[in-house]
């Protein structure tokens, strides 16, 4: 009776301790590059909320299944629009694996199996006859 008990308490130890891979491997943040020279660019998103950055830069953002919209001005400009993806990370079918339920859980709470572009850029075209 003890070592079915005992079998199975380590069974689900071992569940929950590779629950966690993705998270412990990758992380829940990731430096992104944002590579549009000499602009004020906003990231806007439900994680994000909104955030301003002068370009060229490389921000650490909290990883999430939320893609992040981006506007970057300049006087001369026309506006460059996009948008960051965010990616599923191929290790979370082997977390799933792994870890089951409980493994797919704690990496789709914790954003550890998102993957945003690593190096982003936005075109910012000339206007013409605009003299700054």
């Amino acid at each position: 009776m003890y070592s079915k008990a005992l079998a199975l308490f380590m069974f689900l130890a071992a569940g929950l301790a590779a629950a966690g891979c993705a998270t412990i491997a990758k992380g829940t943040t990731q430096a992104v590059a944002i590579s549009t020279p000499g602009a004020p660019c906003t990231l806007t998103s439900a994680v994000v909320g909104s955030k301003v950055v002068s370009t060229p830069a490389t921000i650490t953002l909290d990883k999430s299944q939320e893609n992040i919209n981006v506007v970057c001005k300049k006087q001369c400009f026309q506006d460059g629009v996009g948008v960051i993806p965010s990616h599923t990370e191929s290790m979370t079918a082997g977390n799933v694996l792994v870890g089951g339920v409980i493994g797919f859980g704690v990496v789709a709470v914790s954003g550890a199996m998102n993957k945003y572009n690593d190096n982003n850029q936005f075109t910012m075209v000339p206007i013409a006859g605009c003299q700054a």
